[in-house]
């Protein structure tokens, strides 16, 4: 086996002559792009995260931990959106890794975008059935056993090792997960649509108990605004304010899901970076203001629960009509955000499948729908098998390293293709590209050192197992090695 055939490079004429061929429609306008990503960025990092990372690591000061990740977040969707405009399809980190860096750097990226993408689409589900839950308690229905609404394993506190609750599967996860799967087997269109009124609907939600709880806020609550580090790194303090921002960076990644669909767009020289640095703009804002009212509503321990606005909402009684807003919200917003892990999950698949690293059908195009069907329910069933039996902790940590390294690969991507293919058309450039991609890499790569030491032995039993699948299959079938070794027998 030739080292160079593990690093060699796709031609990005190449994905521009295959787009044409994959048979997907171009549907979606610039609001439907924003709205997109809105979907996915407004949902567990408002309505989930934020609770948990404020009450176990940053205390008040989470706020300074969305300023961090919205930061780091920033450098990465200015590169996202140079790659997006010059590579528009539908493989998104994973493709921009195969024409800069490599085919194994590719894999290694494409592999681990399911730990962003799949596990997202579970830790989602996992805060919407206890969101369902609570709003049933609100109606005083009592229908659904504890054993039922939850999973049956848990992280220790410390260490790596996971214990059984004596639940048996968290069924309404399950349930969500099977309904959006649908959704998205049935078109591009119709999971838009459904989406960008989910949109509206959760960001009024989210803007009304921004403006009315900001009238209850106790700025007693804030203080210590940093609370001070108990002696465990992490364990608030700043490195606490640190290892949260990379916890919540899970929150952002329905921006860098835009650039999945570019090969849906309707023009994604303009749309995509419009709808990516939009998106992200929008929920960047609303994060802070959030965070922020929420940690003065109440002492910041009691948002250690996976739906603290409720919570928050709960604790004071002249807030109590939002109660139900709030639950009807959450349900709504954490649906969207199952939609758009799914979709660019699955032409995530498709792209790999096209290039030989995964099985044909993975790669098929339904007939009717025009979706990467197959890869559509593999994705549903497998977010569904981990949403039913792990815990949120677990499924969120995994999200935001595989995220974090999407996000790095991707800066230095944009830094490498500026120097070896100057000569490419890049309808957005990167400004000060130097910069940006360096901050990038740096702000992302210093959240993903902070996470918790648990979370990088997991990642690297994942990366193994993607490493073997890699030389079992995809390095054997890769179109791109076969191309070159046709040339080379030629030359």
């Amino acid at each position: 086996m030739k080292l160079s055939a593990l690093f060699a490079t796709k031609p990005i004429s190449d994905y521009h002559e295959e787009a044409a061929g994959k048979n997907l429609v171009r549907a979606l306008g610039t609001p439907s792009l924003i709205a997109f990503g809105i979907g996915g960025i407004i949902g567990t990092g408002i309505f989930v995260l934020t609770g948990l990372a404020a009450a176990q690591h940053a205390g008040p000061a989470i706020v300074i931990s969305f300023v961090i990740a919205g930061i780091g977040c920033m450098f990465a969707g200015l590169c996202y959106s140079e790659f997006a405009t010059m590579v528009p399809v539908a493989g998104s980190a994973y493709a921009y890794s195969y024409a800069t860096l490599g085919e194994f750097i590719a894999w290694f990226v494409g592999w681990n975008l399911v730990l962003e993408y799949m596990m997202a689409c579970s830790t989602v589900a996992v805060g919407w059935s206890r969101y369902f839950v609570k709003l049933l308690d609100f109606f005083h229905i009592d229908f659904i056993p504890r054993w039922l609404s939850s999973a049956p394993l848990r992280a220790a506190d410390i260490g790596y090792q996971v214990h059984a609750t004596g639940a048996y599967l968290n069924v309404p996860a399950v349930a969500i997960i099977a309904g959006a799967t649908w959704l998205c087997y049935r078109g591009i269109e119709e999971s838009t649509f459904v989406n960008t009124i989910i949109v509206a609907i959760k960001v009024t939600i989210v803007i009304a108990v921004i403006a009315f709880g900001a009238f209850y806020v106790d700025p007693k609550h804030w203080v210590p605004f940093i609370p001070k580090n108990t002696g465990h790194f992490g364990v608030f303090g700043w490195s606490g304010i640190i290892q949260a921002a990379g916890i919540i960076f899970f929150a952002y990644i329905g921006f860098d899901g835009v650039s999945t669909v570019a090969q849906e767009s309707k023009d994604p020289s303009r749309g995509m970076p419009i709808g990516i640095l939009g998106s992200l703009a929008i929920c960047t804002v609303l994060y802070i203001l959030m965070s922020g009212v929420m940690t003065g509503l109440v002492p910041y321990p009691l948002l250690n629960d996976a739906a603290p606005v409720a919570v928050a909402i709960e604790a004071h009684p002249q807030l109590n009509w939002l109660t139900g807003w709030v639950l009807v919200g959450a349900l709504l917003g954490l649906t969207s955000v199952i939609i758009t892990m799914i979709i660019p999950q699955a032409r995530i698949w498709l792209t790999m499948a096209h290039d030989g690293l995964l099985p044909p059908m993975f790669g098929a195009v339904h007939r009717k729908y025009r979706t990467p069907h197959i890869s559509t329910l593999i994705t549903g069933v497998l977010a569904a098998l981990f949403a039913g039996f792990l815990p949120i902790d677990i499924l969120g940590e995994l999200v935001s390293i595989g995220t974090l390294i999407a996000f790095i690969v991707v800066c230095a991507g944009v830094l490498v293709l500026r120097y070896t293919r100057p000569d490419l058309p890049r309808p957005f450039r990167v400004p000060a590209v130097w910069f940006t991609a360096t901050m990038g890499v740096f702000f992302c790569a210093g959240m993903a050192a902070f996470l918790p030491e648990a979370t990088w032995v997991r990642l690297a039993v994942w990366s193994a197992i993607g490493i073997v699948l890699y030389f079992a299959y995809g390095h054997r079938h890769s179109r791109l090695r076969a191309k070159n070794e046709r040339a080379a027998a030629k030359a």
